[in-house]
Protein backbone atom coordinates (compact mmCIF):
# COMPACT_ATOMS: atom_id res chain seq x y z
CA UNK A 1 0.00 0.00 0.00
CA UNK A 2 1.31 3.42 -1.06
CA UNK A 3 0.65 7.13 0.82
CA UNK A 4 -1.75 7.62 -2.10
CA UNK A 5 -3.82 4.96 -0.39
CA UNK A 6 -3.39 5.51 2.98
CA UNK A 7 -5.19 8.85 2.55
CA UNK A 8 -7.43 7.17 0.12
CA UNK A 9 -8.33 4.60 3.45
CA UNK A 10 -8.31 8.41 5.73
CA UNK A 11 -11.52 9.88 3.39
CA UNK A 12 -13.22 6.75 2.81
CA UNK A 13 -13.30 6.38 6.99
CA UNK A 14 -13.73 10.33 7.38
CA UNK A 15 -16.97 10.07 4.72
CA UNK A 16 -18.06 6.63 6.86
CA UNK A 17 -18.05 8.34 10.46
CA UNK A 18 -19.55 11.88 9.02
CA UNK A 19 -21.91 10.07 6.34
CA UNK A 20 -20.31 13.49 4.02
CA UNK A 21 -17.06 14.68 2.89
CA UNK A 22 -13.96 14.40 4.56
CA UNK A 23 -12.59 17.50 5.81
CA UNK A 24 -8.89 18.51 5.48
CA UNK A 25 -8.26 18.89 8.68
CA UNK A 26 -9.70 15.92 9.91
CA UNK A 27 -7.53 13.61 7.65
CA UNK A 28 -4.62 15.87 9.12
CA UNK A 29 -5.51 14.97 12.10
CA UNK A 30 -6.22 10.87 11.64
CA UNK A 31 -3.27 11.00 9.48
CA UNK A 32 -0.96 13.05 11.88
CA UNK A 33 -0.02 15.26 8.56
CA UNK A 34 0.46 18.81 8.43
CA UNK A 35 -2.97 20.08 6.70
CA UNK A 36 -1.16 21.76 3.51
CA UNK A 37 0.29 18.44 3.06
CA UNK A 38 -3.13 17.05 3.08
CA UNK A 39 -3.88 19.61 0.24
CA UNK A 40 -1.18 18.71 -1.62
CA UNK A 41 -1.95 14.79 -1.82
CA UNK A 42 -5.90 15.81 -2.63
CA UNK A 43 -5.38 17.74 -5.77
CA UNK A 44 -2.58 14.49 -6.64
CA UNK A 45 -6.28 12.79 -6.07
CA UNK A 46 -8.34 14.56 -7.67
CA UNK A 47 -5.86 14.68 -10.56
CA UNK A 48 -6.38 11.28 -11.30
CA UNK A 49 -10.00 11.30 -10.92
CA UNK A 50 -9.85 9.05 -7.19
CA UNK A 51 -11.60 12.12 -5.63
CA UNK A 52 -13.72 15.40 -5.74
CA UNK A 53 -12.40 18.11 -3.30
CA UNK A 54 -14.87 21.18 -3.00
CA UNK A 55 -13.11 23.84 -0.79
CA UNK A 56 -14.85 24.33 2.53
CA UNK A 57 -16.84 21.29 2.36
CA UNK A 58 -14.59 18.62 2.18
CA UNK A 59 -13.00 15.45 -0.38
CA UNK A 60 -15.33 12.75 -1.69
CA UNK A 61 -14.27 9.78 -3.12
CA UNK A 62 -14.92 8.79 -6.46
CA UNK A 63 -16.22 4.98 -7.11
CA UNK A 64 -12.30 4.48 -8.35
CA UNK A 65 -11.38 6.10 -5.25
CA UNK A 66 -13.72 3.69 -3.19
CA UNK A 67 -12.75 0.49 -4.89
CA UNK A 68 -8.72 1.58 -4.23
CA UNK A 69 -9.81 2.86 -0.40
CA UNK A 70 -11.87 -0.81 0.28
CA UNK A 71 -8.71 -2.39 -1.37
CA UNK A 72 -6.68 -0.43 1.39
CA UNK A 73 -8.54 -0.95 4.13
CA UNK A 74 -9.01 -4.40 3.87
CA UNK A 75 -4.71 -4.45 3.49
CA UNK A 76 -4.65 -2.76 6.77
CA UNK A 77 -7.39 -5.29 8.83
CA UNK A 78 -5.10 -8.13 7.40
CA UNK A 79 -2.39 -6.71 8.48
CA UNK A 80 -3.42 -5.70 11.68
CA UNK A 81 -5.32 -9.22 12.46
CA UNK A 82 -1.71 -11.41 11.68
CA UNK A 83 0.13 -8.96 14.07
CA UNK A 84 -2.87 -9.35 16.79
CA UNK A 85 -4.03 -13.20 16.40
CA UNK A 86 -1.03 -14.93 14.88
CA UNK A 87 2.35 -12.94 16.30
CA UNK A 88 0.32 -11.30 19.20
CA UNK A 89 1.84 -8.33 18.86
CA UNK A 90 0.20 -6.14 22.18
CA UNK A 91 0.46 -2.43 19.91
CA UNK A 92 -0.95 -4.56 16.95
CA UNK A 93 -2.30 -0.99 15.91
CA UNK A 94 0.81 1.00 15.94
CA UNK A 95 2.74 -1.61 13.83
CA UNK A 96 -0.16 -1.93 11.35
CA UNK A 97 -0.30 2.05 10.88
CA UNK A 98 4.01 1.64 10.40
CA UNK A 99 3.59 -1.77 7.91
CA UNK A 100 0.45 -0.90 6.10
CA UNK A 101 2.65 1.71 3.91
CA UNK A 102 5.67 -1.04 3.15
CA UNK A 103 3.10 -4.36 2.84
CA UNK A 104 2.66 -4.88 -0.80
CA UNK A 105 -0.98 -6.47 -1.84
CA UNK A 106 1.30 -9.76 -2.47
CA UNK A 107 2.23 -9.99 1.05
CA UNK A 108 -0.95 -9.48 2.00
CA UNK A 109 -2.54 -12.01 0.33
CA UNK A 110 -0.09 -14.88 1.26
CA UNK A 111 -0.37 -13.08 5.08
CA UNK A 112 -4.58 -13.58 4.09
CA UNK A 113 -4.03 -17.45 3.88
CA UNK A 114 -2.70 -17.64 7.81
CA UNK A 115 -5.25 -15.74 9.51
CA UNK A 116 -9.47 -15.64 10.34
CA UNK A 117 -10.77 -13.11 8.40
CA UNK A 118 -14.71 -12.66 8.73
CA UNK A 119 -16.27 -12.65 5.11
CA UNK A 120 -17.68 -9.15 5.62
CA UNK A 121 -14.37 -7.59 5.79
CA UNK A 122 -13.73 -4.35 5.77
CA UNK A 123 -16.98 -3.71 6.70
CA UNK A 124 -16.81 -4.96 9.77
CA UNK A 125 -13.81 -1.83 10.62
CA UNK A 126 -15.66 0.41 12.63
CA UNK A 127 -14.30 3.81 12.09
CA UNK A 128 -15.47 5.48 15.24
CA UNK A 129 -12.86 2.85 17.36
CA UNK A 130 -10.21 2.60 14.96
CA UNK A 131 -10.42 -1.00 14.80
CA UNK A 132 -12.15 -4.22 13.33
CA UNK A 133 -15.29 -5.16 15.87
CA UNK A 134 -14.26 -8.29 15.80
CA UNK A 135 -10.93 -8.12 16.42
CA UNK A 136 -11.34 -5.84 19.74
CA UNK A 137 -13.05 -8.46 22.03
CA UNK A 138 -11.12 -10.95 21.24
CA UNK A 139 -7.98 -9.00 22.66
CA UNK A 140 -9.62 -8.00 25.96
Amino acid sequence: MNTADQYLKAVYLAQLMDDGPAATGQLADMLDVSPASVNEMVGKLEDRDLLEHEKYKGATLTDDGIERAHDALTTYCIIERFLANVLEVEEFREEARALEAVIDDTVAERLDTIIDRPAECPECFDPEADCCSYLEPSLD
